[in-house]
């Protein structure tokens, strides 16, 4: 199966089980894997064959801003039943990242990573 790739797509949002991220917020990273078959596409050269990733992202980036929710794993899954509604779209991977996640001594990222397909 054919697949597209977008990394790196950054947004400050407000999701986090401490009440102070649902205030004060976080940045947040997505990659995403959509499959979905790029045979016809890939012949006629047009944007309706295909999925157009300006519309993916800005439901990513939307989702982002606006939810308050407790779980990134909740916010990840909004993410791919969101994507999964797009026309073409078979599968797709979430990886969403917490770039600063509020732990003592700890500069590393927290990452949930879900891949979920449409259903038949």
């Amino acid at each position: 199966m054919d697949s597209i790739q977008i990394t790196g797509i950054k947004c400050y949002g407000y999701t986090g089980y401490f009440p102070e991220e649902q205030i004060l917020g976080q940045w947040f990273e997505v990659d995403l894997t959509i499959w979905l078959d790029l045979t016809s596409s890939g012949t006629s050269d047009r944007l309706e064959e295909t999925v157009d990733y300006r519309q993916a992202i800005t439901i990513v980036k939307n989702l982002i801003k606006t939810s308050k929710l407790a779980l990134v794993e909740k916010l990840t899954t909004q993410i791919a039943d969101e994507l999964l509604q797009l026309n073409r779209i078979e599968k797709v991977q979430v990886k969403l990242s917490k770039l600063a996640a509020p732990i003592p001594d700890f500069g590393g990222k927290i990452t949930i990573d879900i891949t979920r397909q449409r259903n038949s």
